[in-house]
């Protein structure tokens, strides 16, 4: 082994401590603005940050916390997938066929820039206050960042690729194997990210304005206790796991992209 290879364990650790330094130096002087802001004001409806860190701390070791997550994340769990299911083929239609874009592609622009607060009272009163729309108003928050990711990704794809294969005789279903696909492959992954921010912000926005369940009516609770420390507490829970799940999105992404980029140099 040379000695180059010999030092890229302690190389990458060294990498991966200097990347996680930054974001907990960044979060340490938060928490003591937070701290000392709080001080400060002295205003009963802005804890301290030390006292949000110990009612998290405190609802962590009861299943109250966890039983919340588990019931907002049903939501997640159906709306992400599904909205992923329809909005990549969608994204990659409207953005590969320019007429089905001008069939289709408004009705995308119409659902980007109508607001989700005056979505979700329809879809309430068609479906009722189940999981079911719970999980439709994730499917809705996530759908249109995927569909328009995905129809970047197709009109970003170099239009002289496709030229060369049609003029070497190939089919539209080769041109999609062999072109569409490969090329948009790193782009669904950044789109699976950005849906899943999206769709973990339509998970909380429906419990809190409409169906007060899980998470959000943890938040309403305790704001009509005002119990402020346990309300930021109940946010700080939710901003980790998402954190996480972004975390690991992240990582896949730079994973592919590794993976396209050294293909690309061979």
């Amino acid at each position: 082994m040379s000695p180059s290879g010999a030092r890229s364990p302690g190389a990458a650790a060294t990498r991966a401590r200097a990347g996680l330094a930054g974001p907990v130096g960044v979060a340490v002087v938060a928490l003591a603005i937070w701290e000392a802001g709080a001080r400060l004001s002295s205003s009963f409806l802005l804890p301290t940050a030390s006292a949000t860190l110990t009612a998290l701390v405190d609802l962590g070791r009861t299943p109250e916390l966890w039983r919340a997550l588990w019931i907002s994340n049903q939501a997640l769990l159906i709306g992400w997938p599904v909205a992923v299911l329809l909005g990549v083929p969608f994204g990659l239609a409207i953005g590969r066929w320019r007429a089905v874009d001008r069939w289709l592609g408004v009705h995308l622009d119409i659902l980007v820039v109508t607001p989700k607060s005056a979505i979700m009272p329809l879809i309430v009163m068609a479906l009722g206050f189940g999981l079911l729309t719970r999980a439709v108003v994730v499917g809705v928050f996530t759908f249109p960042v995927i569909a328009i990711a995905m129809k970047d990704a197709v009109r970003g794809l170099d239009s002289r690729l496709v030229d060369m294969a049609r003029a070497f005789g190939a089919t539209e279903p080769q041109v999609w194997r062999r072109i569409v696909l490969p090329g948009t492959c790193a782009a669904l992954v950044t789109a699976l990210r950005l849906g899943l921010a999206r769709a973990i912000s339509g998970m909380v926005s429906v419990e809190l304005l409409l169906v007060a369940v899980g998470i959000g009516d943890l938040i309403l609770r305790y704001q009509a206790d005002f119990d402020a420390a346990s309300v930021y507490a109940v946010v700080l829970a939710v901003a980790a796991e998402a954190i996480v799940l972004l975390g690991l999105a992240g990582a896949a992404e730079r994973r592919v992209r590794g993976r396209r980029a050294l293909l690309v140099a061979e």
